[in-house]
């Protein structure tokens, strides 16, 4: 497909050289730092975090860094340097529901166990341009609440009571997990991997799928259950020790959307759940996870597999931006070949055609004669 490119080293360099030199901008203004980035535009570095499947701030801001804020090309440089790591072993099963919450609403109860906790959010501020922070304005202290260290009622559980949700799906005892960072991907998928995919799937490709169910492409009328955001606990067995060791906590979204079901030979109609899971706060990609992983579930449940976002190979094989990146920005390679054969295949189907073209007006000549 490809021709061999001559003389272009020297061009190269100097395009790697100027992208530095836009890179640092202005010499008269002072370089942003990492320490910045991580606390000023914490919810880019959260985002690139999510989406290559690494959980460490500072490693997300020099990736931010270093791609000018194009946040797809800093996403792809996280993942390149995760190839690089070695793996020890696997995390048990995180328990968000002893998560320390940060923030914690439900569209479904007004009151509930544990009480809804707003945390920070752009949902009630106004979309208007602030232009106090042209400068540097003082900030005043939020009043601080303590969020109690223990399991809080999820709104799942209250539904379970009553018997109108779904049961948690159980794995056997030796499931393995698996990893589609180490796998290929084959389809149908099992959740576990369906959902690793999402949690690493594009923010505005799910979005836009999570959208399109909600205006019947897909058959989706949901409810925010719960969205928590707030650090929870890793923890990983060592065989030689019998138990589960921590490692530290992380900050994590997580989301249930409730969607209604109308039953079917092997259930009753009940309350079925979407679920997502990211790093950090990434609240609209946790809420469009959960939208997708639900419309993906249409073959299980018994439903008419109607829209895009219910078609498992449809979604998974286009969800991720680097993927989706390259395969795109490939054709600004030279594909000179390939042009040329075109190129003289539409001149001659142009000759072909006139030349029929001149074949027909001399038959209506000859017949007019």
């Amino acid at each position: 497909m490809y021709v061999a490119v001559k003389g272009g080293e020297a061009a190269i360099n100097n395009a790697h050289r100027l992208l530095a030199d836009r890179r640092r901008g202005d010499r008269s203004l002072p370089s942003v730092t990492i320490e910045q980035i991580v606390e000023q535009l914490g919810l880019a570095v959260d985002r690139v975090m999510a989406e290559a499947s690494l959980y460490d701030r500072a490693l997300a801001a020099l990736a931010v860094r270093q791609a000018r804020g194009d946040m797809i090309e800093a996403i792809f440089l996280l993942r390149a340097y995760r190839t690089t790591l070695p793996r020890f072993g696997s995390s048990v099963p995180v328990d968000t529901a002893g998560m320390k919450v940060e923030r914690r609403v439900s569209a479904t109860y007004k009151d509930l166990p544990g009480g809804q906790l707003l945390g920070p959010t752009f949902d009630y501020t106004h979309r208007l341009l602030d232009p106090s922070l042209l400068t540097d304005p003082p900030v005043d202290e939020p009043e601080r609440r303590s969020t109690p260290e223990e399991h809080i009622m999820r709104v799942s559980d209250i539904l379970a009571h009553e018997g109108l949700i779904e049961a948690d799906g159980e794995f056997s005892e030796d499931h393995q997990a698996g990893d589609l960072t180490r796998e290929p991907l084959e389809f149908p998928m099992s959740r576990d991997l369906r959902l690793q995919a999402l949690a690493r799937g594009d923010e505005g490709f799910l979005l836009a799928l999570g959208y399109s169910t909600q205006r019947g492409y897909g058959g989706n009328h949901p409810f925010v259950g719960e969205i928590r955001i707030g650090e929870v606990e890793v923890e990983i067995e060592v065989a030689e020790l019998g138990f589960a060791v921590s490692l530290g906590r992380i900050r994590v979204t997580e989301c249930q959307m409730v969607n209604q079901f109308k039953g079917s030979s092997k259930a009753p109609p009940q309350f079925t759940r979407g679920y997502g899971l990211v790093f950090g706060q990434s609240e609209r990609k946790a809420m469009s996870m959960s939208l997708v992983d639900r419309a993906l579930r249409a073959e299980e449940l018994g439903e008419d597999i109607t829209a895009p976002a219910q078609d498992e190979e449809f979604v998974i094989s286009h969800s991720d931006n680097v993927q989706a990146t390259g395969f795109v920005e490939h054709l600004k390679l030279p594909h000179y070949v390939d042009f040329q054969a075109e190129l003289a295949l539409v001149r001659k189907m142009r000759l072909d055609i006139e030349a029929a073209r001149k074949g027909d007006r001399g038959e209506l000549q000859e017949a007019a004669e």
